[in-house]
């Protein structure tokens, strides 16, 4: 018999700008590792029965066909930055292979958005062809995608409230600078945490590779890796040596397997 198990593949790590950015030639963006190449920041979540993404950034079509995934029930957004919902109508492929809407999870203020960018998507009077979802306006209640629980993490990109999620395990957490003392209870004992670190400097509304480093440390989860990274943090393998032993950048295409 299988153990039940949890698998994270990670389809970007980049920050929204993608690197290497356009026009950049510095030593990150020229980089010959194909570690510092890094598309928008999203993530696969899939269980033996269930697979979904959290956020469709703008490079989502390619990030499907360079996995080969056959198989996607539904779709979380984290927030309604446009590096974060810019690939949605690409779920159409689905649609016509599974013949079936996609579900989308999102916040209401991710959804208001939604309807701003994706209006024929949700017009009186639609057309042949178009993405076909149905539609659950999520808070910070638990819910399930299918076998899967998700538990809602709010936190702060400035003044926006942003939706980190913890899967049994695991958390996954972007665009962020700040959480409360309240929703960070709910990320202790997470075996492993996803937290984003943009670069060395300080930044408005991202953590910054310290503050990053501070809270993982804090939180006491053993197994962390840093994602939403920009051109300016350095190269991946040199900051990887910087930083302590349990606590990693993550890279396009790295996968993490729990057992539940």
């Amino acid at each position: 018999m299988h153990s039940p198990f949890l698998q994270i593949t990670f389809l970007g790590t980049g920050t929204s700008s993608g690197v290497p950015m356009i026009a950049c030639d510095c030593d990150v963006c020229t980089s010959s590792d194909p570690n510092d190449n890094r598309l928008r920041s999203s993530i696969l979540v899939e269980s033996e029965t269930t697979s979904f993404v959290i956020d469709t950034t703008p490079d989502f079509r390619y990030q499907m066909l360079r996995i080969n995934n056959k198989k996607l029930d539904a779709v979380l957004f984290t927030h309604p930055h446009k590096d974060h919902i810019a690939g949605l109508d690409d779920i159409r492929a689905y649609n016509y292979i599974q013949k079936k809407p996609m579900e989308v999870f999102a916040n209401a203020l991710t959804i208001e958005a939604l309807k701003r960018e994706y209006y024929y998507v949700f017009a009186e009077k639609t057309y042949p062809g178009i993405p076909q979802i149905n539609i659950h306006t999520i808070d910070l209640t638990p819910f399930m995608i299918a076998d899967i629980s998700v538990i809602p993490i709010q936190v702060w990109h400035l003044n926006m409230p942003v939706l980190g999620f913890r899967m049994n395990d695991f958390t996954y957490i972007t665009d962020a600078n700040r959480i409360d003392d309240s929703e960070k209870a709910k990320i202790r004992g997470s075996k492993v945490l996803v937290l984003n670190a943009l670069r060395k400097e300080n930044h408005i509304s991202h953590f910054n590779l310290a503050q990053a480093v501070a809270l993982a440390t804090e939180l006491e989860v053993p197994e962390v890796y840093f994602t939403h990274i920009s051109h300016q943090l350095g190269k991946h393998e040199e900051v990887n040596k910087t930083l302590p032993e349990h606590i990693r950048l993550a890279h396009d295409g790295l996968t993490v397997k729990l057992h539940i």
